[in-house]
């Protein structure tokens, strides 16, 4: 039972994953997708970027590939999501940019913004399209990769994927991680952009907030259903739509009419008053 534990959908991380015996990783043939062929674009942000040497490093550069590497992780960071240790140490040459990517994959602007918001399979889309720079290889490649979240956690994934082979040869130890062969030669339109494909959380994630709030649980309930289900108990307390909007109509005609008579009132005062 422990075993086929780690093989349930969705979230499922047992507590006793450490403990238990690892299972081996499925194999994963790859999939025909524009990640394979080799692209022939110049410029734009398929280039690969890299670290200059640091006898030819300056401050313009070095912040250009960070805000880059933020981008691809984040697809935008306020000032707050920024990890000024993690810039200080890659401007500084003591880690390389796949350390720095690993830090804002393991930072908790990630953890809570990406990795709570999902299921163990969309987290896996997620971190191979920033990572890797392509779309997962179908479903036996989303499933292997879920099992090792389940066995080793969001560490062990993103160690196993910045560890590849794969990762080395596209992108080695100071490139920024992109979206590979987006456009192709010959193609009149590229890939959609994989922050377009995938956005931070979908529906998934608003129908667990809906199971998860208080006395609705077992709601099937849905916000892209509208009311056609039966609404949770947390909103069993809430006025309808048509209550509120009839009751939003009634206030507005109310409004006028006691504009109305205090304006009818104030011409009849002054009248009253020019007379005497």
């Amino acid at each position: 039972m422990g075993h086929f534990a780690y093989l349930l959908p969705g979230r499922f991380r047992p507590p006793f994953a450490a403990a238990a015996m690892s299972l081996p990783l499925l194999s994963t043939p790859p999939l025909s997708q524009n990640a394979r062929v080799r692209s022939f674009a110049v410029g734009g942000d398929e280039t690969p970027r890299q670290l200059p040497q640091p006898q030819a490093r300056n401050a313009a550069n070095v912040d250009a590939l960070i805000e880059q590497a933020y981008r691809q992780i984040f697809f935008h960071a306020f000032k707050v999501d920024r990890d000024a240790a993690l810039e200080s140490q890659l401007r500084s040459g003591q880690i390389t940019m796949r350390d720095f990517v690993r830090g804002l994959l393991l930072s908790s602007k990630f953890r809570d913004d990406f990795y709570r918001c999902n299921s163990n399979y969309r987290m896996v889309d997620q971190i191979v399209g920033r990572v890797l720079g392509r779309q997962v290889h179908g479903e036996r490649e989303r499933i292997a990769l879920s099992i090792v979240i389940a066995q080793r956690g969001l560490p062990g994934l993103i160690d196993s994927l910045l560890d590849s082979e794969e990762y080395l040869n596209a992108f080695g130890l100071d490139s920024v991680p992109f979206q590979r062969s987006r456009s192709l030669a010959g193609r009149a339109q590229g890939e959609m952009p994989f922050n377009q494909q995938a956005p931070r959380y979908d529906a998934y994630w608003r129908e667990a907030i809906a199971s998860r709030s208080p006395a609705g649980r077992g709601s099937s309930w849905s916000p892209s259903a509208g009311f056609s289900r039966p609404r949770p108990a947390w909103l069993a307390d809430a006025p309808s739509p048509l209550a509120r909007r009839l009751w939003q109509s009634l206030v507005t005609a109310g409004g006028f009419a006691m504009t109305g008579l205090v304006m009818y009132i104030a011409a009849t005062m002054l009248s009253t008053a020019s007379a005497g």
